[in-house]
């Protein structure tokens, strides 16, 4: 039975990489929906068209839904609106390129979206709408909650559990066992050592945390970084 065409939500670069990806596999974009006006009937670079608004999805019953935002809280908005708008969530589609290297088991679940490059070793779970950018590395038991983010060629030790809405810059890494918090976003080439807290924000080699409130700032670092 041939898989249903796919119809990509928001028409910006992470569509157009999700098209190259449809096509990798032999997936049929039908096109993407977008809330700005000034692109419906237009066409990306890609020649991929702009077919309309959100509200256009409903007009598409037989085409699979792939929301393409890069952040995980636009992503989860746009998931929302969909179901509010009478999107089942057995539309949403899983996405995955043929050069990325997915372990027999690895679980997946509706809305993933994997670019090429990835790899993926023994048990790792991707929950509802993550998406990994080209050459992550999720190795043994990682788990990954729903509307995360793995930048391109973030690295994961086995055991790592990514929390929901997390945003993980490009190739950062997480030593093993590390659970990076629900919001917590992790900086560009930084290396986590310790367990990141909900909604924090680390950086750097080793990575610290950064101050997030006035009291943070008036404490000063000793106060905000942990030890070592």
């Amino acid at each position: 039975m041939a898989e249903r065409p796919l119809l990509l939500v928001a028409a910006g670069g992470l569509a157009r990489e999700a098209t190259r990806a449809a096509t990798s596999c032999g997936r049929v974009v039908l096109g993407c929906l977008d809330d700005d006006p000034d692109r419906h009937d237009t066409r990306l670079p890609d020649g991929t068209r702009v077919l309309g608004s959100l509200e256009d999805a409903v007009r598409h019953p037989d085409a699979d839904v792939l929301v393409c935002a890069g952040k995980g809280e636009v992503r989860r908005a746009l998931v929302d609106r969909l179901r509010g708008l009478g999107v089942p969530d057995d539309r949403f589609t899983t996405l995955v390129h043929s050069a990325a290297h997915l372990a027999p088991g690895t679980d997946l679940a509706p809305g993933v979206l994997v670019l090429a490059g990835v790899v993926a070793t023994s048990e790792v779970r991707l929950g509802a709408h993550v998406v990994c950018m080209p050459n992550v590395v999720l190795t043994h038991d990682d788990v990954v909650e729903p509307y995360a983010t793995l930048c391109a060629g973030v690295v994961l030790g086995g055991g790592v559990t990514v929390g929901a809405g997390a945003y993980l810059g490009m190739g950062c890494s997480v030593r093993e066992g590390v659970a990076v918090g629900q919001g917590a976003v992790v900086g560009m080439g930084s290396v986590v050592l310790h367990d990141v807290g909900p909604g924090e924000t680390w950086v750097g080699v080793p990575a610290r945390r950064l101050p997030s409130t006035p009291a943070d700032v008036s404490a000063g670092p000793q106060a905000t970084t942990p030890s070592g």
